[in-house]
């Protein structure tokens, strides 16, 4: 037989492996083969690996794909070209944004995901942010869609939702999603915030630091670990008095880990994620505005307490929540500053450089955390998220010794801006491959991958 595509040489990170010597035979777009490292096979081309590694492709399932200052939804191709361009700098072959909206999904997805394709690098999904009741009632249809995941914004409440221009929901709210998802197959990933308590610390501190003078310190402590944390028991225990699958987003304190393991020890089938700027970045970073997100950044005790859930499996996945708009949006102030921040270009070296070099997480540890666990949270194991023969020939192709800096004028995302900027990382993305065809070779996109993205359809749990 002869293939259409040989790797030859790499050191593969095949399923429960840190790697192994082996050659990888592509057909017709998917994982042909896993032969013994220089084998006689035959192929009409060739890729020589030989000193690098070959990751699965990297699967980002927390991100924000918008339209300018918009998060809500992409506008144009060229939010998707942008974004996917930054996402296989990063190894990225499939992500999976928030769709945001007020209206039925089934009246505007066909018009989403047709703009995504027509800009698309590589594959993707999406999560519909559920928030009408209308929306709660189509989650069946949703499911039946290939969207079987729906984000929910515990915070929403008494106005906040405002600004993203969504309505309030409240507890009643969340229990009936929960209850949704168990009954056809769906996941529920909760924003968690107790928003309240949130707003007294809030109005508290302003008024002693009206000008925000605080800075990160500041917005932690206005939306403390604590209050992270509460949000995460309450969902917990929501979902597991429905018999709801949990995928906890974004995790960034001790606190809500903990409270996450509680909940996974008392029977709630949970998945919780963090995101690389809870592990490298907290309250003392020197750009001050620029990190602020929500939840904010936080002490670094919390940083080293994330770093150990991963090592011991605690932690399930690493997404980066990528936010892309522009720098413009930090100017007023830690209080009127936007939160949020790009990453998905980094997500992989930020892994290998501060997880494998500095902390000794194994190579087939991350290649769980970034593909293989995102694939099995969100029903795309039957196509991704593994070195194996018969699924998709998704690839990240990384040279370990190469060491790069992030710089303002060679970032991909339309965001124009890294949380990295000026850091060396060691550890780059040589090759990314979707489908067994190029979409960065040599560290250099690929012109004609435009467009070559397409919607992959999930299955529920």
């Amino acid at each position: 037989m002869q293939y259409d595509l040989l790797i030859r040489g790499g050191r593969a990170i095949l399923p429960g492996t840190d790697g192994v010597a082996a050659d990888i035979a592509v057909r017709q777009g998917k994982i042909a083969g896993i032969l013994s490292s220089g084998s006689d096979a035959e192929a009409r081309e060739t890729l020589d690996a030989s000193g690098l590694v070959v990751f699965p492709g990297v699967i980002d399932v927390h991100l924000h794909l918008g339209h300018g200052m918009d998060i809500a939804r992409p506008r144009a191709p060229e939010d998707a070209a942008g974004e996917t361009a930054a996402a296989a700098v990063g190894g990225v072959t499939t992500f999976v944004p928030y769709l945001m909206a007020t209206d039925p999904f089934e009246a505007i997805f066909d018009d989403v995901r047709a703009m995504t394709e027509a800009g698309a690098r590589i594959d993707f999904s999406y999560h519909f942010i559920i928030s009408t009741e209308a929306q709660l009632a189509g989650v069946p249809r949703y499911v039946q869609m290939g969207v079987p995941s729906f984000k929910i914004f515990m915070n929403n409440r008494g106005g906040e939702g405002k600004r993203l221009g969504l309505p309030d929901i409240d507890d009643g709210f969340l229990f009936r999603l929960c209850e949704a998802a168990a009954e056809h197959g769906g996941l529920v990933c909760p924003h968690p915030e107790n928003i309240e308590a949130a707003w007294v610390l809030r109005d508290r501190l302003i008024a002693q630091d009206p000008e925000g003078r605080g800075g990160l310190a500041a917005w932690n402590a206005s939306r403390p670990p604590f209050l992270e944390a509460d949000a995460v028991q309450r969902a917990g225990m929501f979902a597991r008095q429905t018999g709801s699958r949990l995928y906890i987003v974004h995790t960034s304190s001790r606190l809500a880990l903990e409270e996450g393991k509680r909940a996974r020890d008392a029977g709630t089938a949970i998945t919780i994620e963090t995101c690389p700027h809870y592990l490298t970045h907290s309250v003392d970073w020197s750009r001050g505005d620029v990190g602020k997100i929500n939840p904010p950044l936080r002490e670094r005790a919390d940083c080293e307490a994330l770093w150990e859930g991963l090592a011991v499996g605690a932690i399930d996945t690493v997404a980066t929540d990528h936010i892309h708009r522009d720098i413009s949006c930090k100017q007023g102030g830690i209080w009127k500053a936007s939160p949020g921040c790009p990453g998905v270009d980094t997500l992989l070296p930020v892994l290998l450089n501060d997880g494998h070099y500095r902390r000794k997480l194994p190579l087939g540890r991350i290649a769980d955390l970034v593909a293989h666990n995102p694939a099995g949270a969100m029903g795309l194991a039957h196509r991704k998220g593994r070195i194996a023969v018969g699924l998709d020939a998704d690839f990240a192709i990384v040279d370990l010794q190469a060491e790069y800096t992030p710089r303002r004028d060679t970032l991909k995302s339309s965001a124009g801006y890294s949380i990295y900027e000026g850091v060396p990382l060691r550890g780059r993305v040589r090759h990314t491959l979707l489908g067994g065809r190029f979409v960065l070779r040599d560290h250099e996109l690929v012109s004609d991958a435009v467009g070559r993205g397409r919607f992959v359809a999930r299955q529920p749990g």
